[in-house]
């Protein structure tokens, strides 16, 4: 099923959709055996669906009223579509609260449906429902670090949706699971590759994006699901974030009572710098004790609180949500931004400290954004507040006021080198923001020059930039150096998402 509570953001940064990290973790453990085209489709496995009821029930679950969803499934007959939806309620429980009191109780309820699935008779309903269930299992026990078991469970899943696709080439809801993986471990960076072939596994993105896009296109069941999963990929990794933002629009028009498609209102316009729409999405948003909490909606508006300068109301919401969320992904990300808050909105320099101290609380660092927190306290390195203002003010898409700050910063013989090669980035950021494609070239080309053989993110982030104005140009010779350099460039803390985007584009111009 579709959810999209961000635990990692295209298995790179801050708030992306889980579904593109579900994905990518499912991805390691596929096999790649040939899958049939569309044009062997037949008519006759297209006619399971689930019940008036069961759907019913599993529009409530995409709106987060699960508790409404478990009511209406007690009055349905026990049998696959019965136990996917519920399935489908228990996994975004957990995966979005991130509460592991509640690990042991979803493992095995749903061992208990995959045992019952085992008994029922075969059928594309049937056996769709056991794979969706084993991958469900599967991303469970690896978000709660049962890796063994779970790249098992993950395994069998993949094997066994081959086989649905296989024997109902028509069951559109099996070709929507198997794209988006096929996609996924296609776009897996360089640095997975070691275990991709260890393992005998090849990624296949274009028949991941054909099956995502013929199951976007028929209707079924979990079609508003397939259009959501393929609008999002186009949106992540091939900067065509029109489609999504346009979807997730209608969407939320059709139902302003579905919390998850305001989410994703949200949750785009803030990867897009749109914060202003964003805070005006986030305050429409449908709320009450029928909806399961969204913690990490708080962590998301502290950030959008944040590139407005409302440093106050960034740390309230940033507090909430260490108070609320039950997980420990984004917990240092959470106080690193509590810190910029302080620190930027001129609290006491005790509070500045413990905020800063808290960082290095224990906890994982998975999630990029909470790396970068990390990594940020042990280099102890002054941050520069003319840059720092200018960043956020960037992400937010105050392009002008970005523009503005920046004039503040006064390069001397004792500016560090970070700060040299940062300046000229953000400075590209915002003229591309503001369409002064030219002036954004030049000081892209500035920040290679400055930082190309460094460890900082800027050079090759720059590059990937670069490739993406010249392929806009049709340039198309120059856009390919520009995306190489990008992939060739040492370590830095995004590497994974900035060598997936250059591999990606490098194959669109093949």
């Amino acid at each position: 099923m579709f959810f999209t509570a961000e635990v990692r953001r295209r298995f790179r940064s801050g708030a992306q959709a889980l579904l593109l990290a579900v994905a990518l973790l499912c991805a390691a453990f596929r096999t790649a055996p040939q899958e049939p085209g569309p044009e062997q489709e037949t008519s006759s496995d297209k006619q399971e669906a689930l019940s008036p009821g069961c759907r019913r029930a599993y529009a409530e679950v995409l709106k987060f009223k699960l508790t409404t969803a478990r009511q209406l499934l007690r009055a349905e007959p026990a049998g696959p579509g019965t136990w996917l939806v519920a399935d489908c309620a228990d996994f975004a429980e957990l995966l979005v609260t991130q509460d592991a009191s509640r690990y042991e109780a979803t493992v095995a309820a749903q061992q208990a449906r995959l045992t019952a699935l085992d008994k029922a008779p075969a059928g594309a309903m049937r056996d769709y429902t056991r794979a969706e269930i084993q991958l469900h299992l599967g991303i469970n026990q690896l978000v709660f670090k049962h890796v063994v078991a779970g790249s098992w469970h993950l395994r069998q899943g993949f094997q066994q949706m081959q086989g649905v696709v296989k024997r109902y080439p028509g069951f559109m809801p099996a070709r929507k699971t198997l794209g988006v993986c096929q996609f996924a471990v296609g776009a897996m960076p360089e640095g997975y590759h070691w275990l991709l072939r260890l393992l005998g596994f090849a990624g296949d993105i274009d028949t991941g994006l054909r099956n995502m896009t013929l199951a976007a296109s028929q209707a079924h069941d979990f079609q508003t699901e397939s259009q959501i999963y393929l609008a999002l990929v186009r949106e992540s990794y091939y900067k065509q974030p029109a489609e999504a933002l346009r979807l997730a629009e209608r969407l939320r028009e059709q139902q302003p009572d579905n919390l998850l498609f305001s989410y994703l209102v949200i949750s785009l316009n803030k990867r897009q710098h749109h914060a202003d729409a964003a805070l005006a999405a986030y305050r429409a948003r449908p709320t009450g004790p029928t909806y399961l909490p969204l913690a990490y909606l708080h962590h998301m508006v502290a950030d959008l609180l944040l590139y407005q300068g409302n440093y106050a109301a960034s740390e309230r919401e940033n507090l909430a949500f260490l108070s609320e969320y039950r997980g420990q992904y984004y917990r240092k990300d959470a106080a690193f931004k509590l810190y910029l808050a302080a620190w930027l909105g001129g609290k006491p320099a005790t509070t500045v400290a413990r905020y800063r101290e808290q960082i290095n609380n224990a906890g994982p660092t998975d999630v990029e954004e909470d790396k970068y927190a990390q990594q940020y306290y042990h280099n102890a390195v002054a941050l520069n507040p003319v840059l720092t203002r200018a960043r956020l003010q960037i992400d937010g898409g105050y392009y002008r006021q970005a523009l503005n700050t920046l004039r503040g910063f006064q390069a001397t013989g004792n500016t560090l080198q970070r700060d040299q090669i940062e300046e000229p980035y953000r400075r590209a950021r915002a003229y591309q923001g503001l369409g002064r494609l030219d002036s954004a070239r030049l000081a892209y080309e500035r920040t290679l020059m400055l930082g190309s053989i460094t460890s900082f993110y800027f050079a090759p982030q720059a590059a990937l930039e670069l490739g993406y104005l010249s392929r806009a140009a049709g340039q198309r010779a120059q856009a390919k150096a520009y995306f190489e350099k990008a992939l060739n460039a040492p370590w830095h803390e995004y590497k994974n998402s900035t060598d997936a985007k250059a591999k990606l584009a490098l194959r669109e111009l093949q």
